[in-house]
This record gives structure tokens, C-alpha cells and sequence, in this order.
């Protein structure tokens, strides 16, 4: 099956017998998708998109906590996509875009999983990445980095150390705490208390590691507008590379506020589910980094437009990535072929959690860099009994319920 086979303007892996029908006129190799079939594993929804000449493209959804409710936009969508051509990835994800008058994170989840199971089944038919697909590499290895998931200062510190003796060189500090909690403290409603306790869990790691180390600090929507302004120019004395969503990013305007008045670049991004929030984000100056998710977005498509507008606003790529190893693999490609490409967010459960087991091969960590596959289409493959080694467990909905007994943005 590695044997490539030439066709009339066009190159493909050899996938089976060719038939002459099988050329249009022009030469374009014909394949049509014949299904669309889930496979849960663990917290999360893979796809395969599967085509008659054997071809599987995969993908992964981003609405985790509402998975089911995806899974009914996968049917509706399962519908159009069969007896079509796997080839015209942008008409299909225009035909999904706006063949109803709703939108939303869920449907763009399922645009998400299916646009980038449509660019692996293009790479894996002309035998090539999909980053060729999309212009080329720009760097043979992804920078990343690892979170580190302790919450008190000296547990924080000993977290950066120990990425750090990995060869990782910059580390994701959940400042805010654990937010696996279902309550808050009382030391969340103390203004100065709360700014000065975030603070000193960055000097303590910045302390630990040393110079050569960046952080990127993890607010999570938990602060208000002067909370992140005292916490930003309090901690501009240690350099983190970004500090992210410290206010909750539904108004961008006041985000913007924020970042006008702190040093520290503001991250933020990954809750958008189209293009024109993300444009927002930069006409507004409310971000020097911006953070698509190629699972909530709508797929590797809409990245690689953001990453476009970004570029010409002088404003980084950062990739959000809490998903699964397909998430991973499909930014690695975006990551690949971007001159503005910064970092990339590498799952905790992929490191330490046993999930390089979902995949036949896993990929490829040297010293915190992240190897791009070089294998077609996404580069990587399913383990095949993936939903055994990890039986489906959904993430249930949760927020946080202070010390007052009110509710806080998760």
C-alpha cells in the first residue's frame, strides 16, 4: 500500500485496483465517503469518515460534556456526507456552515471532527502530510508545554523542576488552583489576598527554575477586570510568556482594557467558534497570542485562515489543546506549516495519563519538542481496540460554587 501509483495530474498511495471509471474527466481521481462511524474512548468522541477505496480519515470532536448532543449533529451530517467527494473539504464545511440558521459549539464540534477526517483522507490519497496540503513545513519540531497540575507554591515550583529536567522549557501553572474542586475558599473573596497568593506561586517557580524557563499562566476565566490588572503588572517582574483568559472572554472589548494596561501579553481564543470572533479578538488588540482549537473552530480550515489574519496582526498562535491524541496531531500539522506559530499545549493525559496508548505509534517527544509526523494525511492511526483499553467515560458538567455559596465561572 505504499507503492505510489501516478495519475493524470495528480499522485496517490496505492489503495486498490483502479478502475478507469474511477477517473472524471480531467483526471481527477473520483472517491466517494460511503459512512461515518464514532468511536468513543475514554473522555472523549474520535470519527472515522470512511471512503470506497479504503481509505479512513479521522478526526475528534471538541465538545466534551456534551458529547451525546454531538452526536446527533454527526448523524444529520452523516446523511449529506455519504456519496460525496472527500476532496472538496471547503465546500463541505460551507454545505455544513450554513445548511441550517443555527449555529454553535456544538455543531462546530462535529464540523471540527469531520473537516479534519476529510484532510487526512486527501494526505493519506495523495501520500503526503496534510501540512503539504497547506504550504509546506515551516519547522520540523513543535515547541510545547507541559502542565503542571500541583497548586500550592512550593508543589508548583517542584512541577516546573521536574518539566524542566524533561527538557521542557516552559510550563502551563494553573494559578488559580485545582479547579477539579467543586468549592471555593474563603480566601476567594479577599481581594488582596487572592491577587497576592496567585503571585506568589510565579515567583516561587520562577525562583525554582531560573531564567531560561517560560511560564504560561493559566487564570481560567476566574478573575474580574481589576483582579487581572493588579495580578498582570504584579507578576510583569517575571516574564511569563502569556498570561491566559484572565477574565472570562465574552466581552472582548473589556479584555482589551485589560490588556492595555498590563505588560504581560494576554492569550485567549479558545472558546471562539468562527473566524470572525478570532478577528475580533486582534481588530480589538484584546490579545498578543490567540488560541484556536482545531476541535471547536471547525477543524484544521479555519485554523489556518485565523493563523493567516493573525499573521498580518503581528499576533502568535498558540494552539488549545485539552483533547485527545487526534486533537494533538491535527495541530501539529497547523503547527508545521505557520510562520507564527509560538507554542503548542500538550495534554497532560497524553504525557502521564497512559493516553500515547490510543494510537498504533505514539508520537514523537525529544526535550520537550514535539516531532511532526511525516506520514500522510494527519500522521498518526487509532489503536484498534481503543474503546477497550479506554471504555467511554463523559466528563460531566460542572462549575464552581464559592464560599459564599454562589456560582463561579469554571
Amino acid at each position: 500500500q505504499n507503492q505510489r501509483k501516478e495519475i493524470p495530474g495528480i499522485f496517490c498511495y496505492n489503495v486498490g485496483e483502479m478502475r478507469e471509471n474511477q477517473l472524471k474527466e480531467g483526471g481527477r481521481y473520483s472517491m466517494k465517503i460511503t459512512d461515518l462511524t464514532m468511536v468513543p474512548a475514554g473522555k472523549y468522541l474520535f470519527i472515522q469518515v470512511h471512503t470506497d477505496e479504503g481509505i479512513t480519515g479521522i478526526g475528534e470532536i471538541g465538545s466534551w460534556g456534551f458529547i451525546d448532543g454531538t452526536v446527533g449533529v454527526l448523524e444529520k451530517f452523516r446523511q449529506y456526507l455519504i456519496g460525496q467527494d472527500p476532496f472538496r473539504i471547503e465546500h463541505h464545511w460551507q454545505y455544513m456552515y450554513r445548511s441550517m440558521y443555527f449555529r454553535g459549539s456544538i455543531i462546530m464540534s462535529a464540523i471540527s471532527a469531520i473537516d479534519i477526517a476529510l484532510w487526512d483522507i486527501k494526505g493519506k490519497a495523495l501520500g503526503v502530510p496534510v501540512y503539504e496540503l497547506l504550504g509546506g513545513k515551516c519547522r520540523d519540531k513543535v515547541r510545547s508545554y507541559g502542565a503542571v497540575f500541583q497548586f500550592t507554591p512550593e508543589d508548583m515550583a517542584k512541577g516546573c523542576l521536574e518539566l524542566k529536567e524533561q527538557g521542557f522549557t516552559a510550563a502551563r501553572l494553573m494559578i488559580t488552583g485545582d479547579v477539579r474542586q467543586r468549592t471555593t475558599g474563603i480566601q476567594e473573596d479577599i481581594y488582596n489576598l487572592k491577587v497576592q497568593s496567585y503571585v506568589d506561586k510565579v515567583a516561587a517557580c520562577r525562583e525554582a527554575v531560573g531564567e531560561d524557563f517560560d511560564f504560561c499562566l493559566e487564570v481560567h476565566r476566574s478573575m474580574n477586570p481589576a483582579e487581572a490588572v493588579a495580578f498582570g503588572r504584579s507578576v510583569e517582574q517575571y516574564r511569563p510568556l502569556f498570561l491566559e483568559d484572565p477574565i472570562p472572554p465574552d466581552q472582548v472589548d473589556v479584555m482589551a482594557q485589560v490588556a492595555s494596561q498590563v505588560a504581560v501579553p494576554i492569550a485567549t481564543g479558545e472558546r471562539a467558534i468562527n473566524i470572525q470572533e478570532m478577528e475580533q479578538i486582534m481588530v480589538k488588540k484584546a490579545a498578543r497570542y490567540v488560541r484556536p482549537d482545531v476541535c471547536a473552530l471547525g477543524g484544521i480550515s479555519p485554523c489556518k485562515k485565523v493563523a493567516a489574519m493573525a499573521e498580518a496582526n503581528y499576533v502568535g498562535i498558540v494552539p488549545h489543546n485539552p483533547l485527545g491524541p487526534v486533537s494533538t496531531a491535527a495541530c501539529l500539522q497547523l503547527d508545521a506549516c505557520i510562520p507564527n506559530f509560538t507554542i503548542q499545549e500538550f495534554p497532560s493525559f497524553y504525557l502521564s495519563g497512559g493516553e500515547s496508548a490510543m494510537l498504533k505509534e505514539p508520537l514523537q517527544v525529544e526535550n520537550g519538542y514535539i516531532l511532526i509526523p511525516d506520514k500522510p494525511g494527519i500522521g498518526i492511526e487509532l489503536a484498534e481496540d481503543i474503546t477497550e483499553k479506554f471504555p467511554p467515560k463523559q466528563r460531566s458538567i460542572n462549575a464552581q460554587i464559592s464560599y459564599d455559596g454562589s456560582v463561579r465561572d469554571l
